[in-house]
């Protein structure tokens, strides 16, 4: 019986060490990104959203719909994302249709089917694309700096 007692008492010690661990496991199930409250914002009309900052954040921005125009913004090697960019989009004719300053690290926009340019810059240093949106899959434009400062 000796035996027995001494072979279960460091089982039920190790037990009763990992049973809060094993609750706070329970509790770390993914975070409902619909909680996470991204502001739909509009300028000349058009509709868009920014952030992405913290990953709730970044995944509920990247589940929103109705956006055919998506951007990411990365420095470094590790592609970290930034959020200190400013952003023009300019429709073919020169147009400008939506500036935002200091944005990111994830842009939406819903812009009408059409040829447009896209600057954007940061600490200076300024990224530019021309890209055709329009009705059906999403365009996606990565904008990457390779200093992470």
């Amino acid at each position: 019986m000796k035996r027995v007692l001494s072979f279960m008492l460091p089982i039920a010690a190790v037990a009763a060490l990992l049973f809060p661990v094993m609750l706070q496991a329970a509790s770390l199930e993914p975070v409902d990104s619909a909680a996470v409250q991204v502001q739909q914002q509009q300028q000349n009309g058009v509709t868009y959203v920014a952030g992405g900052i913290g990953e709730d954040e970044a995944k509920a921005i990247q589940q929103s719909t109705g956006y055919n125009l998506h951007m990411t913004f990365a420095v470094g090697e590790q592609d970290e994302y930034t959020a200190d960019v400013d952003v023009t989009i300019q429709q073919s004719s020169g147009q400008t249709l939506l500036t935002l300053n200091h944005t990111g690290p994830l842009v939406y926009v819903q812009l009408p089917p059409g040829k447009y340019t896209v600057v954007a810059t940061r600490n200076g240093e300024t990224r530019r694309d021309v890209t055709d949106v329009g009705s059906g899959t999403p365009r996606n434009l990565v904008f990457h700096w390779n200093d992470a400062g």
